[in-house]
């Protein structure tokens, strides 16, 4: 498909719905309404998009009051409506039995608990996906403008009272981004629970690095459906510099000025950290409110306390009830200590006003991290191909010290023997002991960083508009080659997170020329780098003249 914006679409043919593996039966295409447990239930009503194509949407509404007037909350995502369960990955998940009915989609809204709350549930069947009609759109501006149409639809159906609010995990919190900019009159309120909104840097290329785990699992859960599908894996790997492609997937998130509750996780490092944060930071809205946590995440959607925040924040901007929304401090976030223990704690802004940005300067002779600048140079080096090579850092604090917000990693690099590096880099937590402290990671994991970060060398150059001195943005339009025997600076962002290191732990800084965390249980969705450009060996320079540093924010006692 070529377009009008510069580039080439690459489309591919559908496969056969009834297929897909690990979904139960496809339902009829036929319409049909029944009552089940309370629930007035009709499946696949067809909504007609601006340009006449058809989508099919399930309709869940409290079969006691039918007629309403009620809100509705949409959930909308390719991953099938009639995927429905009460179980979700279990154990590794951290989702309990109880917490999700068995009429609930993949990472959306469950119908059971909110129609018995007075609201309406729609799930759809994005465009080109199931038995929806037309091709399947990947995000951008077109799937966007669907959900427009939709929303639009429900919002003047008789038992509507006019107010459609939008929650879900993932998929279901991006295409909140992409339809949000749009302003459908009669979208009334968001709730995204963790999702990238950067598609080049938080999804497909990580420093520039391109992701080979998710990114082809994700693109393969959207091939089911009757025409073509935008083959997101195969126009990834097309795109490799940031160009008209990854323009057309923008989205200007300060047009969002409607109410938000935004939910983000320190745990999502690779995928839904940084882009959940980023949004909230650039919405608009004067009523907007940010969880940051370090749980699983759809752990933590489901999990009762999450889900009666959300009630109290739809009841005031959906239904107009006074539920205290507007005292909740602006922003709240866990602080953690592991996996297991933190503490939450509510704050006026993010990031933090209050943040004392310290540069660790590191040490190549004695790999550690310092508070005073070094004068006597020093190098280290590792082999990048080797799992065992790496580069460590470490400081240990003698009080009790704090780390919330976004680190920056500052190296002099070199490579021997190649003319480019991948650098991968983590943050981790040390005990006492001298053992690491399993933060959660990925929705599954408690053996995770404390925050991860990557750059390839040739995509250090800086988007200066949008770099800040703790933050930076590269521009990645073109590469950059390293010329033999050269050290060069690199700024390498850290994505946020929120650690706090007792007197006698050690905070590390990990550097490899490889994934540092790359073993993920079987048919889990990982980050995965395996594209890789490495050879030779890596050497960082440090001291003197070569500023090697960690810049992280402190947050004063």
């Amino acid at each position: 498909m070529s377009g009008k914006d510069g580039f080439t679409l690459i489309m591919s043919p559908s496969v056969d719905p009834t297929t897909a593996f690990g979904k139960p039966p496809l339902p009829p295409r036929d319409h049909k309404q029944w009552t089940e447990e309370g629930l007035l239930i009709d499946r696949n009503v067809a909504v007609t998009m601006r340009d006449g194509v058809r989508i099919l949407v399930d309709i869940y509404r409290p079969a006691d009051r039918a007629d309403g007037p009620m809100p509705i909350l949409l959930g909308w995502s390719p991953y099938g409506k009639h995927g429905v369960t009460d179980k979700l990955f279990p154990p590794y998940s951290g989702v309990q039995d109880g917490w999700m009915s068995r009429f609930t989609a993949f990472e959306a809204p469950d119908p059971a608990y909110w129609c018995a709350h007075g609201y309406a549930v729609c799930i759809a069947d994005s465009r080109g996906s199931w038995l929806s009609e037309g091709d399947l759109r990947h995000n951008g501006l077109g799937e966007g403008e669907d959900c427009y149409d939709l929303i639009e639809w429900l919002g003047v159906q008789l038992w509507c009272n006019g107010k459609v609010g939008m929650t879900g995990v993932s998929y279901l919190a991006a295409i909140q981004y992409l339809v949000g900019q749009l302003k459908p009159p009669h979208l009334a309120a968001l709730n995204p629970w963790e999702g990238f909104s950067d598609w080049y840097r938080e999804f497909a290329y990580h420093g520039g690095i391109r992701e080979t785990g998710f990114v082809p699992r994700g693109s393969a859960n959207l091939r089911f459906g009757l025409s073509r599908y935008e083959d997101t894996n195969a126009n990834v790997q097309l795109h490799p510099v940031y160009d008209p492609y990854w323009e057309s997937k923008e989205v200007d998130l300060s047009a969002i000025d409607i109410p938000a509750f935004v939910v983000g996780s320190w745990a999502d490092q690779g995928l839904h950290t940084r882009g959940t944060f980023e949004a909230f930071r650039k919405f608009s809205s004067k009523d907007k409110w940010l969880l940051g946590h370090g749980q699983k995440k759809w752990a933590h959607y489901y999990m009762p306390e999450s889900r009666e925040m959300a009630r109290a924040f739809f009841d005031q901007f959906l239904k107009g009830e006074d539920r205290g929304v507007r005292d909740w401090p602006p922003v709240q976030i866990e602080v953690r200590e592991s996996a297991k223990k933190w503490t939450l704690r509510g704050e006026k802004e993010w990031p933090l006003a209050r943040t004392r940005y310290q540069p660790l300067w590191l040490d190549a002779a004695s790999g550690t991290l310092i508070k005073d600048p070094i004068a006597k140079e020093a190098q280290v080096s590792y082999d990048p191909l080797d799992t065992a090579g790496e580069a460590q850092f470490d400081i240990r604090f003698d009080a009790d010290t704090e780390i919330t917000g976004y680190m920056k990693l500052g190296l002099w690099v070199e490579a021997q023997g190649a003319d480019d590096m991948d650098l991968f880099v983590a943050i981790q937590k040390i005990g006492k002991d001298g053992e690491p402290v399993g933060m959660t990671f990925y929705a599954f994991f408690e053996t995770g960083p404390v925050a991860l970060g990557w750059l390839r060398a040739s995509h250090r150059a800086l988007d200066e508009a949008r770099s800040t001195p703790w933050q930076p943005v590269h521009s990645h339009l073109k590469e950059e080659k390293l010329q033999a025997g050269v050290p060069v600076p690199v700024e390498i962002e850290i994505w946020p997170s929120s650690t706090l290191f007792r007197a006698g732990e050690t905070l590390r800084v990990l550097v490899k020329g490889m994934d540092i965390y790359r073993e993920g249980l079987p048919n889990l969705p990982f980050a995965r780098h395996e594209e890789l450009r490495n050879a030779g060996r890596h050497v960082i320079h440090t001291g003197g003249k070569y500023d090697s540093h960690l810049l992280v924010p402190v947050i004063p006692a």
